[in-house]
């Protein structure tokens, strides 16, 4: 099953626009397509929120992190993986279930959030 027929099981309160607005503002939306700009201050905790499509996300600033998942297990500790990408670069990521990010780097995160929605 790919990720356009697999069903999505999460209360669309946990949509990153409703559960984190201090964080995701949205830029463009239409049937195919919607951006968000996410910012992360430094030390901040993302709340709880999900993204029901594939994406490409694209780092503008900063990018150390960790992604945490809805048990708070670490799923993903950029610290540790190695190298993020160069400023600008699009990386394909799937739609990501309840989780949670931390900003450990030493300033803001910022990303663009182009999500696919077909």
């Amino acid at each position: 099953m790919n990720d356009e027929t697999r069903p999505w099981n999460w209360p669309d309160d946990l949509d990153a626009l409703v559960a984190a607005p201090a964080n995701h503002r949205l830029v463009f939306e239409d049937d195919e397509v919607r951006i968000l700009d996410t910012r992360i201050g430094r030390g901040e905790t993302v709340p709880l929120h999900t993204h029901r499509w594939p994406a490409v996300i694209v780092v503008l600033a900063g990018y150390h992190l960790v992604r945490r998942d809805i048990d708070g297990e670490v799923l993903v500790d950029t610290r540790i993986t190695g190298e993020p990408p160069e400023p600008g670069v699009g990386v394909l990521v799937n739609p990501m279930p309840p989780h949670t990010v931390e900003n450990v780097g030493e300033s803001e995160l910022r990303i663009l959030n182009l999500e696919l929605k077909r």
